[in-house]
């Protein structure tokens, strides 16, 4: 039966409180920082060696429609009932706007460590000490807004920049590339625009958000929701193109072997981009 993940300010208080309690069972199951691990090994750029499968690539989309899915199906195990939300970022856009709630997923970090010090995933809790990370910290931290040189959320016209192109992904298939969709979603701009879309979202929200790690924070699951959800739309705006590239670079090209191609594996799972296209008859959003 197919499942409805639905805007995070459409959820109701029952389903805020059944969404926080599954995410807080995986946690304690030492599930959830499998999760961060994976996220943090398959965190390579453009100048790392090696295959590139979830950023600075095609992939960039199924990868982490793939990764979204995997956590989705641990939240369900432990309640049947509970889909992963999206944030609309274009419309609930403030630091204390949802989902940054203390019933859902507590406020900013307190400015002398940007340590969150409210809601379910507070350090105070006991509930979510971060295992799987990069740095020492312990506690989840946030900077909304970024204090110092502060940033805004994408906007609807950003998002509408990126859906409108036709072509998915172009050569050389990097961080560099300035036409395609998947680099307008994924957000890797000019030295004048650094950050568009998803990767201005990480930084809006900062503190663990930035980097490898930023699985530990769970609103990561709720942008890639809402980028997954935009992948559908620019599917729905543009049927006659796919996923690119078609078949895997030749061994003169630079990205020969660092890049995954439509029919090829994702690692780390059995999976091809070709498959993970059409979710329809597994969820849609609402």
């Amino acid at each position: 039966m197919v499942y409805v993940r639905k805007n995070v300010s459409k959820l109701t208080r029952t389903e805020r409180r059944r969404f926080v309690e599954a995410l807080l069972e995986v946690k304690r199951s030492g599930e959830y920082d499998d999760f961060v691990r994976l996220h943090i090994e398959h965190f390579r750029g453009d100048g790392d060696r090696g295959l590139r499968a979830a950023h600075m690539t095609p992939s960039f989309l199924p990868w982490h429609r793939r990764f979204v899915l995997d956590l989705e199906n641990a939240l369900r195990r432990v309640d049947d009932s509970v889909t992963v939300p999206y944030w609309d970022w274009t419309r609930d856009r403030s630091a204390t706007s949802l989902p940054w709630t203390d019933d859902l997923l507590g406020g900013n970090g307190r400015p002398v460590d940007r340590q969150v010090m409210t809601g379910p995933f507070a350090y105070a809790t006991g509930n979510w000490t971060l295992r799987a990370r990069i740095t020492n910290v312990e506690f989840l931290t946030r900077d909304l807004g970024r204090s110092r040189r502060p940033i805004d959320l994408p906007t609807r016209d950003d998002l509408n920049w990126a859906l409108k192109d036709p072509a998915y992904d172009v050569s050389p298939w990097d961080s560099t590339v300035s036409k395609g969709f998947r680099n307008k979603m994924e957000g890797w701009g000019s030295s004048n625009n650094p950050w568009r879309n998803h990767n201005r979202v990480h930084r809006w929200v900062g503190g663990a958000m930035l980097g490898g790690a930023s699985v530990n924070d769970p609103v990561f699951w709720l942008v890639h929701a809402f980028v997954d959800m935009q992948w559908q739309r620019w599917q729905r705006r543009h049927r006659k193109h796919r996923y690119a590239p078609a078949k895997p670079p030749g061994r003169s090209s630079t990205q020969y072997r660092r890049i995954v191609a439509r029919n090829e594996k994702l690692p780390p799972w059995d999976v091809t981009p070709d498959e993970l296209e059409d979710m329809s008859g597994i969820y849609r959003y609402g």
